[in-house]
């Protein structure tokens, strides 16, 4: 079995994520990734903007709102992700289905154990049937203010365990989840999220046709080996939401090869993706907040080393990042004029700080005194300058 050091690991991870080479359109650049989080409306626009070549909001938007190749969909670990829309096929069947699956159950106990359902899977049922009629006459969509007055029947407020309450959204979050609808047209700035909900057959035309749950799971590894890879079964249970089970069949269906890691660990690639490779241009680049090359795998010593409780809040949710040759050295604040401003947490050499102060004045000029906020904020971010 081939050794494949984290060296060449982190080389990989430079050409794969277009970090060290930009590509020329968001779609490449999410396809690049497999999926981009969309957790944070802003992350988006950020992640593409450290992997194109002379975005513009607009660029992002025309992808996700116009051309729709791009579509926002909640799928693993009941996360929000844009996918390309060609790859909804393989989600639908497979990670959202789980995810939807696993939400229906809680959703119909919560109903029963608030008292305003005796049979919390036929109030859903009629719930989630409500929402669609009402949307059946509305191409655009309608907001979720205009659906909790159209179908009374979701404008309710939950709380059942301590610290939890979900309303009207949970209903047409899993309405996302079951393909029927998207959130569509953003009413609000790129950094917000106004969506008009949209029933997904108006929203796409035609409509992708779902794979079979086993060659949806079958697609998502592929995409993700093409993309991560050499990854762990533990890396891709994680990343996916679901068992080792499923893995073990998708990797054997793609007839995945086994490399050793560093650490001793087993990794996969695709077969046709095992020859080596080594990237010698030095390169920097600063990721937001859950961009998906700092969230990809759960083994992350190879590009975190010691910094992973610097970087990461406590619910593992990643906060702002500063790479240089493909591991994370700290991350990037924004001061009260917008100013880019680095926090590196170890000694980087002279030609790094240049590359990583180069981006932090390309970032500063493209937010134009913009300041991002966000709600996940690492120890590094919260940290005095």
């Amino acid at each position: 079995m081939r050794h494949l050091a984290d060296d060449e690991r982190r080389a990989r991870l430079a050409i794969r994520h277009a970090l060290s080479a930009p590509v020329d359109s968001p779609e490449a650049a999410t396809r690049a990734m497999t999926v981009l989080h969309a957790t944070e409306p802003a992350t988006v626009y950020l992640s593409c903007w450290a992997r194109v070549r002379s975005l513009s909001v607009a660029n992002v938007d025309r992808a996700l709102h116009h051309d729709r190749t791009l579509v926002k969909q909640l799928a693993m670990r009941r996360t929000l992700f844009v996918f390309p829309a060609d790859l909804l096929a393989a989600a639908w069947p497979s990670a959202s289905a789980r995810v939807a699956a696993t939400e229906r159950t809680r959703m119909a106990q919560d109903a029963v154990t608030a008292g305003f359902a005796e049979d919390g899977h036929e109030w859903l049922d009629r719930a989630r049937a409500g929402v669609i009629e009402a949307l059946a006459d509305h191409p655009d969509g309608r907001s979720a203010l205009d659906l909790r007055q159209a179908v009374p029947l979701i404008d309710v407020k939950v709380a059942v365990r301590p610290g939890e309450v979900w309303t009207a959204g949970r209903v047409l979050t899993h309405l996302g989840l079951t393909a029927d609808l998207v959130r569509g047209v953003n009413t609000g700035g790129w950094h917000v999220s106004r969506p008009r909900w949209t029933l997904m057959r108006h929203w796409l035309d035609p409509l992708p046709t779902p794979l079979t749950p086993a060659a949806g799971y079958r697609e998502l590894v592929r995409r993700w080996l093409f993309s991560f890879g050499p990854g762990t079964e533990e890396d891709l249970v994680w990343w996916l939401g679901t068992t080792k089970a499923v893995v073990r069949a998708a990797l054997a269906s793609l007839d995945a090869v086994p490399v050793g890691l560093d650490g001793g660990a087993t990794g996969w690639l695709l077969p046709d993706d095992v020859e080596e490779v080594g990237h010698d241009e030095p390169w920097a680049a600063l990721l937001p907040v859950l961009d998906p090359t700092v969230m990809g795998w759960k083994g992350r010593d190879f590009y975190l080393g010691p910094h992973r409780d610097r970087l990461f809040d406590r619910r593992g949710n990643a906060g702002t990042t500063a790479w240089f040759n493909g591991r994370a050295v700290g991350c990037w604040v924004q001061d009260a004029a917008g100013v880019v401003r680095l926090r590196l947490l170890e000694e980087v050499p002279a030609e790094g700080r240049d590359l990583l102060t180069a981006e932090a004045d390309r970032l500063t000029a493209w937010l134009d005194g913009f300041r991002v906020g966000s709600v996940y904020s690492s120890p590094a971010m919260k940290a005095t300058a």
